[in-house]
């Protein structure tokens, strides 16, 4: 799995760096197909207002996002990882609810 992390207007520092992928690293827990994840930190001159925007591709052109704005980039960090579980755990569920189910009049 790639990990690109960016930053525009701020200084990712090697702290920021490594949660981003402390918490990236466990996403195929929740979904194995996903081979790319592309984070985008953002930062406003002058403000401290932040921003942090998840794309994860998965196989068969699967594209989850997942986008947290706040004071705190380490909040913004977490949100935007919870977001994007949820939405892996979600479509994990609804491939599995897909393949074993059945119609209940074909057995009579």
């Amino acid at each position: 799995m790639d990990i690109r992390i960016t930053g525009k207007h701020v200084d990712m520092t090697e702290t920021n760096r490594a949660r981003i992928e402390e918490k990236i690293a466990k996403l195929p827990k929740y979904y194995n197909s996903i081979y790319d994840v592309e984070v985008i930190v953002e930062g406003s001159e002058g403000a401290t207002v932040g921003k942090v925007e998840i794309i994860a591709r998965a196989k068969h052109n699967n594209v989850f996002v997942a986008k947290h704005t706040g004071d705190d980039m380490y909040v913004c960090i977490d949100e935007a990882v919870k977001k994007i579980e949820s939405q892996l755990r979600k479509h994990k569920q609804k491939q599995r609810d897909n393949k074993h189910s059945h119609d209940a009049t074909s057995e009579i």
